[in-house]
């Protein structure tokens, strides 16, 4: 399965790399109603060609995918350079319909027009090419993130080859100089409820260096220890007794993980959101569990020990992304 998809991916990043030789793709869009010709240059962006707002770079909101400008995302067992595929199948995919977008002309920090173009969204993130994205602490549009599970749970697109709690999206070095109170930091979106958070540091990035995102993850002997926990718990004891060792830990890492992503430690029938059960555990054994879990939780004895790499970026300074004197790692 992994080099068929790999395949369709380099076959697109091919077609898409000789189709830059030729004239800029348009496609049509209704902006509040209005037919406009626009350019997409990613998959959430596009230059408006005609109307009132001709010449506006716009930022599509309520979604993000990944860097189009060079194979600089991964995670999980994803390399970069096909995840650039992955980035550049969402162009493409957007230059290629009929799109509906609204906005009331505010425009986002960088001086682009703000639009919401839903089906656009829900399209892509359907597809597994873009995630939602909220720009604050608040989580994502309920919808798109809707969706968003379903693709996951479909391991389709960026979610085929590992799922990260985190997706590091924006990355800034010292040297830049920091936003308006000259604090630096990375942006990282939750991937269970698309809110952002800010990764503030004082580190000074080379061009090209690569930078991962680390999470507290719970090890093998703090799995075990818990499951012991549970086995003594009196609200737990009859379930976790009733599991073989295998099965206890199988639903601990779950569980856990979820607990980790924000999320409801009981299981459900749904697995829409992407994690699924070990072999021959049911959501009732979770359940079973639930309770005796909610405990420890409340007494503070689910402390994870270990950490796992994330997300990962490459740095590239924003002057160095494009034309002839980009960064070497970029071509």
């Amino acid at each position: 399965m992994r080099s068929s998809t790999l395949a369709v991916l380099v076959i697109v990043a091919a077609l898409l790399s000789a189709a830059g030789v030729r004239a800029e793709p348009l496609t049509k869009v209704f902006i509040n109603g209005s037919a406009t010709p626009v350019y997409f240059n990613d998959g959430d962006s596009f230059r408006i060609q005609a109307g009132p707002f001709k010449g506006t770079q716009s930022r599509l909101s309520g979604y993000n995918t990944l860097e189009s400008f060079g194979p600089v995302h991964s995670w999980g067992t994803w390399t970069e350079k096909e995840m650039f595929a992955v980035a550049k199948m969402a162009t493409h995919e957007a230059q290629q319909g009929v799109w509906n977008c609204e906005g009331d002309g505010k425009k986002d920090g960088y001086g682009r027009l703000l639009l919401f173009c839903k089906d656009l969204a829900l399209h892509l993130i359907g597809k597994g090419l873009a995630h939602t994205y909220s720009v604050d602490e608040n989580p994502g549009d309920a919808d798109l993130l809707k969706v968003q599970r379903e693709a996951m749970a479909a391991r389709r697109g960026m979610w085929a080859h590992g799922i990260p709690r985190f997706i590091v999206t924006s990355l800034h070095s010292k040297s830049e100089g920091g936003d308006k109170n000259g604090q630096t930091s990375n942006r990282l979106i939750s991937t269970t409820d698309a809110h952002t958070e800010k990764w503030v540091h004082n580190d000074d990035y080379q061009e090209c260096q690569r930078v991962c995102s680390e999470v507290p993850v719970f090890t093998d002997a703090d799995i075990e220890k818990i499951a012991e926990m549970l086995k003594k718990q009196p609200e737990s004891a009859a379930g976790a007794g009733g599991l073989e060792a295998d099965e206890l830990q199988g639903i601990l890492r779950v569980t856990l993980d979820r607990m980790q992503r924000g999320m409801s430690i009981v299981v459900t029938n749904d697995t829409s959101d992407g994690l699924r059960l070990p072999k021959g555990v049911t959501p009732e054994d979770v359940a079973s569990l639930a309770e005796g879990m909610n405990v420890l939780i409340r007494e503070k004895k689910l402390v994870p020990t270990g950490t796992q790499v994330d997300s990962c970026h490459v740095y590239v300074d924003f002057r160095r992304r494009f034309g002839g004197e980009r960064a070497k790692c970029l071509h």
